[in-house]
């Protein structure tokens, strides 16, 4: 018994320690001792810039404006704004904008994002897609930037850099913490091939790359370059293109986007099961060590802490484990209690490596329970 118990203890710490340490080491080792080029090259095709909104009116002049700083010929720009049964006056806000480049879809009826994108590519004349989001404020040359990437024949999407910005709080600093650690592992992702997924606030792509996605679905920012790479093109990360966004203070303000996200992986096997094969899934490895590991990462972690206190006094690794694991938590703690402590760097990576993990918990046990995810 202790032997197997030794065994599970074994298992899920090499599972953890791959998922945390070593698959962003690997990638990162493969990004600077093989590196894949891009031959990125000015071009100018035209581009529909497409735009799903829920609720907008707030923000979608400003969202417009800023669209019209961006450094590209404005008469290769199409700007599609798809109102998703917005109750509100983001459509005629859109409509009288006086940017004769703007279209509206609008629809009385909320059927998601994902239906959305669908009805506006089916609408869009450019040879590229660009998809943002109407909160993200764009760089002007952001544009310009992805669009070079396509030049080169073997990429066929490339995803822009989302900046955090306005850290009040202890959290917030945990949050930019784990965004930056995300951000090294999509750059080397892409610099040593592909990377899995894109930020949905700013990535573009070719128009005959895109093919309808389920009803439904809410990570269009992975299965869409999920799919790119399965038709063999490269999917990029272009750290020229900027988008900003704010970050949350709160643990209970991020709880409800995180979880939906984290259950959109187990959405995405559902609606496409070859991602689990690795012979239909080229990037099967990187998509089953950055998003499948994850999601099953508490459960490991829970394993390991069980297996280490029954172990604690026979063997002097699974001790020194438990006490690691309680300086972990510790450090969450004291996190919480002195808020002045959240910005130190190990207290910082510790509350992000705690809500993270209790994030993707919650969010395997919302979807068994419940298979259907908010539309928005």
């Amino acid at each position: 018994m202790h032997a197997l118990i030794y065994a599970a203890f074994l298992a899920c710490a090499l599972l953890l320690a791959h998922t945390f340490v070593g698959y962003p080491l690997w990638v990162w080792l493969q990004a600077r001792l093989r590196p894949q080029p891009i031959a990125k090259a000015s071009q100018f095709p035209k581009v529909s810039i497409i735009l799903a909104v829920y609720q907008g009116a707030e923000l979608i002049r400003a969202k417009l404006a800023n669209l019209e700083t961006l450094s590209y010929p404005p008469e290769q720009i199409e700007i599609i704004i798809v109102c998703d049964g917005c109750t509100d006056a983001t459509a005629a806000l859109a409509r009288n904008f006086g940017d004769p480049r703007v279209r509206v879809l609008e629809f009385t009826e909320r059927r998601g994002k994902a239906s959305c994108l669908n009805d506006a590519v089916a609408t869009a004349t450019g040879e590229v897609l660009l998809m943002t989001d109407v909160r993200q404020k764009l760089a002007p040359i952001a544009l310009r930037e992805l669009v070079a990437n396509l030049s080169d024949p073997d990429v066929g999407a490339a995803g822009g850099e989302l900046l955090l910005v306005d850290a009040r709080s202890g959290f917030a600093h945990s949050v930019d913490a784990y965004w930056r650690y995300e951000k090294l592992i999509r750059y080397s992702e892409s610099q040593s091939g592909s990377t899995i997924g894109v930020s949905g606030a700013l990535y573009a792509l070719r128009r005959d790359l895109f093919w309808p996605l389920p009803h439904g679905t809410v990570l269009d920012d992975v299965l869409i370059p999920m799919r790119v790479a399965a038709a063999g093109k490269r999917v990029v990360f272009e750290p020229r293109a900027l988008a900003w966004d704010k970050l949350v203070q709160q643990p209970l303000e991020e709880r409800r986007r995180k979880i939906r996200t984290l259950a959109g992986n187990c959405q995405l096997v559902q609606l496409e099961p070859w991602l689990l094969s690795p012979w239909t899934n080229p990037l099967w490895f990187r998509f089953a060590s950055h998003k499948l590991l994850r999601l099953l990462a508490p459960w490991l972690l829970l394993g390991l802490t069980l297996s280490a206190a029954l172990l604690a006094t026979r063997h002097t690794l699974c001790a020194l484990a438990l006490v690691a694991l309680g300086c972990g938590a510790l450090l969450v703690v004291l996190g919480r209690l002195v808020p002045v402590l959240g910005r130190w760097l190990p207290v910082r990576l510790a509350v992000a490596f705690f809500y993270m993990n209790l994030f993707a918990a919650q969010a395997l046990l919302a979807f068994a329970r419940h298979r259907g995810l908010h539309l928005w």
